[in-house]
């Protein structure tokens, strides 16, 4: 699973018009699951997110993770982070998972993340979104499962 994380002072997501998620301070957590994703790795992407030391502390030092700041997630699926962008003009999207099982481990991530201890809203699975967040920082990652100890990357996927 491919997660871009963004720490925020606030984030939400719209689908028609209504808001369907939406956290004060916390991560907006873009996901994407890539086929051959397993459980496994998902539970330890969503435990290194919730431990991650991202945020500051009193004396401004990113020393914090949300969980110690009281801080919640927003779990949006883009399986557009799969994209493969090298050939040609227009993107695939074959390593994306199926939709089926990549609704799955978007689930099981925000379930683990919930389970950690974090409060998580939710954007809706193959739903035509709208985010919107006040990006803290800025600060953004781009996690991948693939590249935790005995894993691959998603270079190693494509």
């Amino acid at each position: 699973m491919i997660v871009v994380l963004q720490r925020v002072r606030r984030a939400a997501v719209q689908v028609a018009g209504e808001t369907v998620g939406e956290i004060g301070t916390g991560l907006c957590l873009l996901c994407g699951a890539i086929e051959g994703d397993q459980d496994d790795a998902v539970r330890w992407l969503a435990d290194k997110i919730a431990a991650l030391r991202i945020f500051p502390d009193e004396q401004g030092k990113v020393n914090r993770s949300v969980l110690e700041v009281g801080g919640a997630a927003l779990v949006v699926p883009q399986f557009t982070l799969a994209a493969d962008w090298r050939k040609g003009r227009r993107p695939s999207f074959t390593r994306a998972a199926a939709p089926d099982r990549g609704q799955v481990l978007v689930e099981l991530l925000a379930t683990c993340l919930e389970r950690a201890g974090l409060s998580v809203a939710r954007g809706v699975f193959g739903a035509d979104m709208e985010v919107r967040l006040a990006n803290a920082g800025p600060f953004t990652m781009v996690l991948d499962s693939g590249q935790r100890p005995g894993g691959s990357s998603a270079a190693g996927r494509a």
